[in-house]
């Protein structure tokens, strides 16, 4: 099997380095279909922003794909949901992502409240292990990513892998213009 490469990165598999994923993406992993699939690299953690991370390891922004959470209330009800976009790209909140939901309005998750309810660190959340009742919605671009860098759920480690595996995520909705 062939890892997935990208810039300086050193790629290991994902599925046999657990040490280097947060706790529910390594329970969402070993039960993948795709499991073998994705590489974990490790990286100093100050620098898992997007735009620190790319410059010190060779990795462009359009390779990357950010996760981010979103909410909105209709009738009472919360719809959470994970929006997932290429880096060079903004996911359209308020527009896109709040008509899916089908609410009046729509925020991102406060970070305690995404740390906590995710069990992944903040600028590590990934679409890999969220809890079951939230949507992921995945931009057609980010699937078109032909090694895409995703967090791990921890801040010092990303996950390399196919874009088109975003879009087979458990619960995955690949979604045209998710993003501007």
């Amino acid at each position: 099997m062939t890892l997935p490469h990208l810039g300086t990165l050193e790629s290991l598999p994902a599925a046999d380095h657990p040490e280097l994923l947060a706790p529910p993406v390594a329970a969402a992993l070993a039960s993948w279909a795709h499991a073998g699939s994705p590489a974990v690299t490790a990286i100093d953690a100050d620098l898992a922003d997007t735009a620190a991370f790319g410059e010190a390891y060779g990795v462009p922004p359009e390779a990357s794909a950010n996760c981010v959470l979103v909410a909105g209330r209709r009738d009472g009800e919360e719809r959470v949901a994970a929006c997932v976009v290429r880096a060079d790209t903004r996911a359209d909140v308020n527009g896109v992502v709040r008509r899916l939901l089908g609410v009046r309005k729509c925020s991102f998750l406060p970070m305690e409240r995404a740390v906590a309810e995710s069990g992944m660190e903040h600028g590590g959340i990934t679409p890999l292990g969220l809890p079951a009742g939230w949507r992921v919605l995945v931009d057609a671009r980010a699937v078109e990513i032909d090694t895409a860098v995703i967090g791990s759920g921890v801040r010092r480690s990303k996950l390399l892998l196919p874009g088109a595996l975003l879009g087979l995520l458990p619960g995955a909705e690949v979604v045209t213009d998710l993003a501007r």
